[in-house]
């Protein structure tokens, strides 16, 4: 991996923010302006902290900063239950978004496990 967009979570991730972007800019979503900043904040933080954590050059900030990108993979999926009970989602769409942050969240955690056993 030569710079973090090679990075198959932040991949993942980027893929992640755009759907919540777009499932939240119309319908009720649109005009809960707590909740719909709110999970694109988390959203958008998976991928930054994956890209600062990177370009921080060490494995001990690089982790850090993992795990601060699997908080906010755990964040948005509370945040699409919360969504789901308003109506704001179906729960098809919920469940969707819902799996696809486990797995960046899991192949967050494989990349930690993956770099602690090297240092």
């Amino acid at each position: 991996v030569k710079k973090f967009e090679d990075i198959i979570a932040w991949q993942k991730g980027r893929v992640l923010c755009s759907a919540i972007y777009k499932i939240t800019e119309s319908g009720s979503f649109s005009m809960d302006y707590g909740l719909r900043d709110q999970i694109r904040r988390a959203s958008v933080s998976i991928i930054s902290n994956v890209a600062e954590g990177f370009e921080r050059q060490t494995d001990k900030e690089f982790i850090r900063f993992l795990y601060f990108a699997k908080g906010s993979c755990g964040e948005v999926r509370a945040q699409l239950y919360i969504a789901q009970d308003l109506g704001y989602i179906s729960e098809s769409e919920s469940k969707q978004l819902q799996e696809s942050a486990y797995e960046i969240s899991k192949i967050i955690a494989g990349l930690i496990k993956s770099i602690s056993t090297r240092i």
